[in-house]
């Protein structure tokens, strides 16, 4: 190697440009996770707005066309913008850290994959500021038609929006993908690979195969707005129930690509503080690809009341219980680790435990709406509201929040304050459970949800939901403060930072060094 190849691999940028033009994979993490909290907070401040109009009965605060724009942004910010950029930013930081490998694949492509989404987002959230024009989209996450097809610009910003995330997505998948099919280190084949590589892997191939498709959605919808084409628009002889089978062939695979590496997250803490190996890997990695197979042939669950022939019903209805089956071997995986572990409760260890227990209340509210005579009563409630924010939150979120923890050590290379982490554990614990309970028995009450106003009986099930909400949105900040602390000094960690941690990268210094494996590990 010439001196000027060696001087070549050690430069690496520093100030603005360092972060600006970075093909690092643990900058781009970095720059992934940074944007994914902010977009928390933009995401969480909506939901307080929703959460507090919905103290009392009664207009109080906002409008009810502002309310519907609020209900809409906080899930596309929240999905698009939260938990799958936290996510990517995992998979960028610790991929190549746990296959042995010096980076992602194509590192220009990962720097223009995170590059887009500022400018998306940007562009979404500036339609706020067009109420004159009809402001935010107000269709709700599905945008469905009629109204999405009805709505003023900011349902235009918002299509072009949700390509350009879309590109992003497909960007990343594609890295991931190349990344762990060529680059893992001699001797680690795929079934030596750590489960969040696993989950990680079978999540792009579903990114691949679905964003397109929600891709085709939008543009069907923005030429029925603007080029005369009849695809949803009733009044043309269009078929809005059709943008709901397209949509929903998008949308059913979305939720597991919100949920898989969440269980590569948790299958990553739970074996270290129960000092165990995993129980029973291959059939982790079987019911994940099983999962991700069955996603795609349960769309129409969203769509019990449309109309559909019973045929499709009961299809519908036995493929969604069955999807139950792989979830439930995972949760059993992950309590037969956990049975007879030396078990300690470090703040990740409880945002894990806390996911396996939430995630699980989640999973069977699901089992319910599976079932179609009794998915009529609950559709559209608020029941549909708790069901799916214990599946992202207590799920996907918290999975996140105790990845974060589990980590933060590694990436920073000082310990964080086990006492404030604690806090925050317990606080958003303790807050989300208050804000998210209850709406189960308004839903089972009859509370139709996306209302900015409601009948008087269902008063103090809501004012106990606000009241949660903000302990959960307030609580996030001491996680700031933890990680600023955490960035700014603290403890030396040591290499290994957790006792039982077992993987490639915590053979490596904490921080890393700028490129993880110059020489590739030799796995036994």
């Amino acid at each position: 190697m010439t001196t000027a190849t060696a001087h070549h691999d050690e430069h690496h940028p520093s100030g603005i440009s360092r972060w600006l033009m970075t093909t690092n994979h643990k900058d781009i993490g970095t720059l992934y996770l940074l944007f994914s909290l902010l977009m928390f907070f933009v995401g969480g401040s909506m939901a307080l707005v929703i959460r507090a109009e919905l103290f009392q009965p009664g207009l109080q605060i906002v409008t009810p066309h502002f309310f519907n724009q609020m209900t809409t942004m906080h899930a596309l910010v929240m999905i698009f913008g939260v938990v799958m950029p936290a996510f990517v930013g995992f998979a960028n930081w610790q991929i190549p850290m746990m296959i042995g490998a010096p980076d992602m694949a194509l590192p220009r492509m990962n720097n223009w994959s995170f590059w887009i989404l500022p400018f998306a987002f940007t562009l979404l959230l500036s339609t706020l500021f067009l109420q004159s024009q009809g402001g935010a989209p107000a269709g709700g996450w599905t945008l469905y038609p009629p109204l999405s097809v009805q709505g003023g610009i900011g349902t235009d910003f918002a299509i072009l929006s949700i390509h350009m995330m879309g590109i992003s997505s497909v960007l990343g998948a594609i890295n991931v993908i190349a990344t762990i099919l060529n680059m893992r280190a001699p001797g680690m084949t795929l079934m030596k690979m750590p489960l969040f590589v696993w989950t990680w892997l079978i999540t792009a191939y579903l990114l691949l195969a679905v964003m397109p498709v929600l891709a085709g959605a939008v543009t069907m919808l923005l030429t029925d707005r603007h080029f005369g084409t009849h695809f949803f628009n009733a009044a043309g002889g269009g078929d809005p129930v059709l943008f709901q089978h397209v949509f929903w062939f998008f949308g059913h695979p979305e939720v597991y690509i919100l949920i898989l590496p969440a269980f590569g997250l948790a299958s990553q803490i739970i074996p270290t503080f129960a000092r165990k190996p995993l129980f029973g890997y291959a059939s982790m990695v079987y019911a994940t690809a099983s999962i991700a197979f069955l996603s795609f042939i349960v769309w129409a669950h969203h769509m019990f009341t449309v109309g559909l022939p019973l045929a499709g019903e009961l299809f519908f209805m036995y493929a969604t219980m069955l999807i139950a089956v792989p979830t439930g071997v995972k949760v059993f995986n992950w309590l037969s680790t956990m049975w007879r572990g030396s078990m300690t409760f470090e703040t990740p260890m409880l945002f894990a435990i806390a996911f396996v227990f939430l995630f699980t209340i989640g999973g069977l509210s699901g089992l319910m709406l599976a079932i179609v005579p009794a998915d009529f009563q609950y559709q559209d409630t608020y029941f549909v509201v708790a069901h799916f924010h214990y599946v992202l939150v207590s799920g996907a979120v918290f999975a996140i929040l105790g990845g974060a923890y589990y980590w933060l050590p590694k990436w920073t290379g000082h310990m964080y304050s086990e006492t404030l982490g604690k806090w925050h554990f317990w606080l958003s614990a303790i807050g989300f459970n208050l804000a998210f309970f209850p709406q189960h028995f308004l839903g089972l009450a009859g509370m139709p949800r996306r209302i900015p106003d409601y009948a008087l009986q269902f008063t103090e099930f809501n004012q106990w939901s606000t009241v949660g909400a903000f302990i959960l949105g307030f609580a996030q900040l001491i996680f700031v403060f933890l990680v600023i602390q955490t960035i700014r000094g603290g403890k030396k960690a040591t290499s290994q930072v957790w006792e039982g941690a077992e993987g490639l990268e915590w053979t490596l210094t904490s921080p890393p060094p700028y490129h993880s494996f110059a020489v590739a590990p030799k796995i036994k």
